[in-house]
């Protein structure tokens, strides 16, 4: 299963997403790796705390070597870091991604990182962060999963650029990988007791939008798992949001 994190909008929590759910994955014994292609590298910390700004190699060094001309280019799994957690992997990023963006375009190199997943066998889950753009990271992650879930922070501003995310999956769907599909809408943020979250999620599912049951509460636990470097399965398993990230991963192994 590979599954891409994804919305052109920022702050939606595409990160801690991205974070919990494969570290749930691997709390149950699956061999699960993440895959950080947003040039901020707040998975990589977020995995790795503060050993993610010199971990090398790392996603800039492995489009770097796609750049380059070798008879032997090195596998993907040479970029892969082991984090604290058993069972959970990651390939971090680095800032220089983002001076590699037009390089990459310019010869073509979006199928590079599909490529590079078709020969990574050792993983039972793969989850990919994107950074909050459609560019080269996203496409290239769109292209090389199956699976795409959709971040909504329950505001106006981001039902707007929802739209725009759906069309944008279905086209790259038509174009380039027929094996993708929109695995559901994530509400992030949520809080129950104020009238404009619910109204929100009613109209979304009224025009048969694939909203997905589980709801994720805001809370400022997370951002206390952040800076502890630990996901919510591992810093407070017994917490509200912690059972919350349980009950999303379950609905969507179901």
């Amino acid at each position: 299963m590979r599954r891409v994190v994804f919305n052109q909008k920022g702050g939606v929590g595409k990160s801690t997403i991205v974070c919990n759910l494969a570290a749930i994955s691997a709390s149950r014994g699956l061999r699960t790796l993440v895959i950080d292609l947003d040039p901020q590298g707040n998975a990589s910390q977020y995995l790795l705390g503060a050993d993610a700004k010199d971990a090398s190699p790392n996603l800039a060094t492995f489009f770097e070597s796609a750049l380059s001309y070798s008879f032997r280019e090195p596998t993907f799994d040479s970029f892969v870091h082991s984090t604290p957690f058993e069972n959970l992997d990651i390939v971090p990023s680095h800032p220089n991604l983002d001076a590699l963006q037009s390089k990459l375009e310019s010869r073509y190199k979006i199928y590079k990182l599909r490529d590079a997943l078709k020969g990574l066998e050792n993983y039972d889950a793969v989850y990919i962060d994107t950074p909050p753009a459609l560019n080269f990271f996203t496409r290239s992650a769109l292209i090389a999963v199956d699976r795409c879930l959709i971040p909504f922070d329950c505001d106006d501003f981001s039902r707007r650029a929802l739209y725009s995310v759906l069309e944008n999956v279905q086209e790259i769907k038509h174009d380039h990988n027929p094996e993708l599909m929109v695995e559901g809408i994530v509400i992030n943020q949520f809080q129950p007791r104020a009238s404009l979250p619910q109204r929100l999620v009613d109209e979304l599912r009224g025009e048969n939008l694939p909203v997905l049951d589980s709801h994720l509460s805001l809370s400022v636990k997370i951002r206390e798992s952040h800076q502890h470097a630990r996901p919510m399965i591992y810093f407070e398993p017994r917490h509200k949001l912690a059972q919350e990230y349980l009950a999303l991963h379950t609905e969507l192994s179901g």
